[in-house]
């Protein structure tokens, strides 16, 4: 089916939109570290079931160590250093600008599926990639953060991170890391933006070369018909690993506990793995293994421009003329990747 992959990337940012809105709600009631990491337990045991019933094994099967070990990278770089890099750079420089450098993921996308996967994008794939990006740029720019910094990550490509705090997680660390955000950004922020939309563009690459020799290996059997949601099971348990050591080396388990006895909170981040990594990354997936990389990222990315519809009409937010602008840049550049 032509254009299939770039289908699926719309599909994606909506699933992500959805997963936005729940994460928001968890993340101000338990904070963000502990539901990153609830997030992909949640959505371990969901693929694993999943795997279970479509191919008789919980884990992924019929994965060589070229596979495991590609998959494992991305899971580390994507999602723990990606979204460690986001949750930082929100807590220094605001979510407005945090999110503005997001924007770099998909022409990293672009640099390393060229370097590892000798892709290439045409003048009109530049074009769709410069319009899209420009539209979500200055919607999110004229957004601008919230009072505390309290905002929620909807930028993502590769996983769907959160970065809201709850007021504990304030009193801990994230209150003394607040400095407010001068003319001139400090450059520890901006590095760590770039360092998030480095981790999600590269992410996405290392995970298409990962599956490019999981269909080597499973070619044949019937996990080949699922080879997205099981690359999705491998990069959610090295992640899960990498975000339970940091819970633990930074002490921050009775967050944890607690953040367990809340069931709204709970409910909500449940709800949010099924849309996020469960969903939304498996799917992510799906498109990178049938499109250009640059081209999949760049239509993920529109979860900021989407998210405005249901914050209009369930938070009853106004939308500027400048956000409409921008929305309507990021359809039209969205628009020529099918032309």
């Amino acid at each position: 089916m032509q254009y299939f992959g770039e289908i699926i990337s719309i599909a994606v940012a909506v699933s992500w939109t959805f997963t936005a809105l729940f994460f928001e709600f968890a993340g101000k009631r338990i904070g963000s570290l502990s539901v990153n990491l609830l997030r992909l337990l949640f959505a371990f045991f969901l693929l694993g079931g999943m795997l279970f019933i479509t191919t008789g094994s919980f884990l992924p099967a019929e994965a060589d160590g070229k596979t495991w070990l590609w998959m494992t990278l991305s899971g580390l770089v994507g999602f723990v250093f990606g979204d460690l890099c986001l949750f930082y750079s929100y807590t220094i420089i605001t979510a407005r600008f945090s999110q503005l450098l997001m924007t770099l993921a998909p022409p990293f996308a672009a640099f390393f599926g060229w370097i590892l996967l000798g892709e290439s994008l045409s003048p009109m794939g530049f074009l769709g990639m410069a319009v899209t990006m420009f539209g979500i740029g200055i919607s999110i720019l004229k957004r601008g953060g919230t009072k505390n910094g309290d905002a929620t990550a909807i930028a993502g490509t590769s996983h769907m991170a959160v970065v809201t705090c709850c007021e504990k997680e304030k009193k801990s660390f994230v209150k003394k890391m607040m400095p407010d955000v001068e003319l001139h950004l400090p450059m520890k922020g901006v590095l760590l933006g770039i360092g998030a939309a480095l981790g999600q563009g590269f992410g996405i690459v290392l995970s298409k070369v990962g599956m490019n020799h999981y269909s080597i290996s499973a070619q044949g059997t019937e996990v080949a018909s699922y080879i997205p949601f099981a690359a999705t099971h491998m990069r959610i348990i090295s992640g899960a690993i990498g975000f339970a050591l940091i819970i633990v080396l930074t002490g921050r388990l009775k967050i944890l506990r607690e953040g367990v006895k809340d069931r709204k909170a709970m409910g909500a981040t449940f709800m949010g793995s099924i849309f996020g990594p469960f969903l939304g990354v498996s799917l992510s997936l799906l498109a990178v293994q049938n499109a250009n990389t640059a081209v999949a990222s760049t239509i993920m990315a529109t979860t900021p421009i989407i998210i405005l519809l249901p914050y209009v009409l369930l938070y009853k937010k106004k939308v500027t003329w400048v956000e409409t602008l921008g929305a309507v840049l990021s359809v039209v550049g969205v628009s020529l990747f099918f032309l």
